[in-house]
């Protein structure tokens, strides 16, 4: 059965709308703190709620001031007022219960903010009676200290009531400072000119404070916003990095699996070249006679040769990656991979006069490994190695115990080796060090990838080290659950800390 992976790339992004308002909502952000109309309707709210909060306060107020003025003068005007004022109070909480269940409109606020601007004014006028009165029947002092205290108290209610609703507390507070006024100049009596001092500075006290109330929780709502719009990018761009990645992911895999599933269509040309190539370079079917044509055999053979191991590389890469590279697992020495392969580079080793030291533990056990895969981590290490060592160098290829109890093959060369920086870059697909590049025999990049992935599919690890102008060293380590005879681990080393297993079969 044929895999199948289709990307499907014109599929339009379910949260474009939302990108593009975040986007626009970014470029607000950046261009400056401006305050949008949506505030006003936060700011009806927290009125609204600060009304219905403290619906009680202002009708106790007026029904102290009403027992109180009745004690000091017994003047019965102050019922009138007490019953006028309660319905303007009870008015007040009934609208903002309306208000509470109304739209979001602009229109509909703005609606609402006059109506509540226009009570409000209501209420400044009940207080504007209760300021212009006097006492008939008691001392004035009295009155008039009794007359400040509730003018003070309700200033204070009515500015914790009306700070986010701007110029509300205008409407409240401007009667009875002009009746207060009013009765001063009537009078001309120092204590009502006390009373409209002290209640006129406590007015613009009042307003102050209110003012500074408003800005504050204008400031709140704007952060509060910025917050809420910058946790929406972020969302949204999480949404988008894992739309990417998931594209990305299907696009790689699909990749792998053509790639994979190419092996004989892509092989089996390749192989006929090199077949034919070389009965023509034999001169099976007969002599050629042109030299050239001889000349041009060997490079067709050459390239082809080439051009099948750069294929065998990326196949195997590809096939690692799509899951399909499957390990046939037996019994092996690595000892014995290692000198077959040893041997496979020794003739161009000699021919650049290298020279390879073996140093390989004594009775080391066998291990459960894909010898195919095993060698093909060898042979990559060992053809590296040979490759830019310089002619008379040293390769030295060590085979032993690791801390932990498995086993690792390290191959080290004193060739001229990379910087420490390019080392990610030649652990990645297709990647070369300057080294390599400037090198007459460039490779593909795909050894060393191929490595990490082989061993990583047996449970090991790959370790590569390098230092400009001193060598490379790359190590193959198996796990201690491969080793078919576990060492016991040694102590205080790295690795040591794995748990005693139990060998394979």
């Amino acid at each position: 059965m044929t895999d199948k992976n289709i990307v499907d790339r014109s599929r339009i992004h379910k949260n474009a709308a939302m990108v593009k308002t975040v986007r626009a909502t970014r470029e607000r952000l950046q261009h400056g703190r401006e305050i949008p109309p949506a505030f006003d309707f936060e700011l009806i709210r927290l009125h609204i709620n600060a009304v219905l909060q403290g619906a009680a306060a202002a009708p106790i107020l007026v029904i102290f001031a009403a027992v109180g003025g009745l004690w000091f003068d017994e003047a019965i005007w102050l019922l009138a007022w007490a019953l006028l004022t309660l319905f303007v109070y009870a008015g007040l909480v009934l609208m903002a219960r309306r208000a509470s269940r109304s739209h979001s409109d602009e229109e509909v606020i703005i609606r609402w903010r006059r109506r509540f601007l226009a009570i409000y004014a209501a209420i400044g006028l009940c207080w504007a009676l209760f300021a212009y009165q006097s006492c008939t029947t008691c001392q004035a002092d009295t009155f008039i200290f009794y007359k400040s205290a509730v003018l003070l108290i309700a200033l204070a209610a009515t500015t914790m009531t009306t700070f986010a609703l701007r110029f509300a507390l205008y409407f409240a507070v401007i009667p009875p400072v002009l009746a207060l006024a009013l009765r001063a100049g009537i009078s001309r009596d120092a204590a009502d000119i006390s009373v409209l001092a002290m209640i006129a500075a406590a007015a613009l006290f009042f307003l102050f404070m209110a003012q500074r109330l408003y800005t504050t929780n204008v400031k709140m709502l704007g952060f509060q916003t910025e917050k809420d719009d910058l946790i929406a990018e972020l969302e949204v761009a999480k949404s988008v990095s894992d739309e990417a990645r998931r594209r990305a992911e299907e696009s790689n895999l699909a990749k792998s699996r053509f790639l994979a599933s190419m092996s004989h269509e892509l092989r089996t040309p390749l192989n006929a070249i090199l077949g034919f190539s070389e009965v023509m370079a034999g001169e099976v079917l007969g002599p050629i006679a042109n030299d050239s044509y001889k000349e041009y055999v060997g490079d067709i053979h050459r390239s082809g040769q080439h051009l099948l191991n750069l294929i065998n590389e990326i196949l195997d890469l590809s096939r690692i990656e799509a899951g399909r590279y499957d390990l046939n697992e037996n019994a092996l020495a690595l000892s014995d991979i290692a000198e077959d392969c040893i041997g496979l580079v020794q003739l161009k080793a000699r021919s650049k006069n290298i020279r390879i030291v073996e140093a390989f533990e004594k009775n080391l056990p066998m291990v459960w490994a894909d010898e195919k895969a095993m060698r093909q981590v060898i042979l990559n290490l060992l053809s590296n190695a040979v490759k830019f060592t310089p002619p008379g160098g040293e390769i030295r290829v060590k085979l032993g115990w690791t801390a932990g109890g498995g086993q690792y093959l390290a191959i080290k060369d004193n060739g001229p080796g990379i910087a420490e920086e390019e080392i990610p870059v030649v652990l990645s697909a297709f990647g070369q060090g300057s080294i390599a590049i400037k090198s007459a025999e460039q490779g593909t990049g795909l050894g060393l990838p191929i490595v990490q992935a082989i061993l990583a599919k047996h449970g090991g690890e790959f370790v590569f080290k390098s230092k400009l102008r001193e060598g490379t060293e790359g190590i193959a380590i198996l796990p201690r659950e491969r080793v078919l005879e576990s060492m016991a681990p040694v102590e205080g080393l790295p690795g040591a800390a794995q748990k005693k297993k139990r060998a394979f079969r």
